[in-house]
């Protein structure tokens, strides 16, 4: 359907368009109201909001003490301790009879290792090819490397910490393989390489 030019025209000037932009914008204004405190009367009802505020904080403190307690002297002066070394990262380990709950840096190894399965695995395998997962409490204290690193450093301070229990238990772990120090490490990298393999793009011409 063809449209005259001359309806075109009329249209566009019928439309008419504002060139005036305002050069600040208006200022919003709020209303500020003054909060109240809350005033509460009832002894019974102010205890229960106290005691709800108490149980929101986090337990770490109280976690803390209560590994302190097990562990009288510290690290150095328990028996059954054990060191592992992955990458960067370097755990000192601590068995002692309990249920088979395992620490991390005074906080529970599910909370520290993020719920990893993986990395739980690898804290749990020495103990589970023994059958020992509810028999002994491990206390942990890790620094360096990735969460990854540590992890399997606590892997190899449990095996280590095992054979001070009895060495029956090195043919089962070193079948495992768990007794090996894994010696891989990031390799260096090299002058005039963009890393530690990786050469710079090279043009013939």
């Amino acid at each position: 359907m063809a449209i005259s030019m001359s309806s075109l025209t009329s249209s566009f000037a019928s439309l008419s368009f504002s060139s005036q932009i305002t050069q600040k914008p208006q200022a919003l204004s709020f209303s500020r109201q003054k909060l109240t405190p809350l005033v509460i009367t009832n002894p019974k009802l102010a205890a229960v909001v106290v005691a709800s505020a108490v149980a929101v904080e986090p337990e770490t403190a109280d976690l803390k003490k209560y590994v302190k307690s097990r562990l009288p002297g510290g690290i150095a002066a328990q028996t059954l301790i054990g060191t592992g070394r992955r990458k960067c990262a370097i755990a000192r380990v601590v068995l002692q009879e309990g249920t088979g709950k395992i620490f991390i840096n005074y906080r529970d190894a599910k909370e520290y290792l993020q719920g990893n399965p993986l990395w739980l695995q690898y804290v749990k395998v020495p103990l589970v090819t023994l059958g020992y997962e509810t028999s002994y409490d491990v206390f942990v204290k890790a620094h360096g490397g990735g969460l990854s690193g540590q992890a399997q450093a606590i892997s190899l301070g449990i095996a280590r910490a095992l054979l001070k229990v009895s060495e029956n238990h090195r043919t089962p772990l070193r079948k495992e393989g768990l007794l090996t120090r894994d010696s891989r490490v990031v390799e260096r990298k090299k002058v005039g390489l963009k890393k530690a393999r990786k050469a710079p793009q090279f043009s013939k011409r």
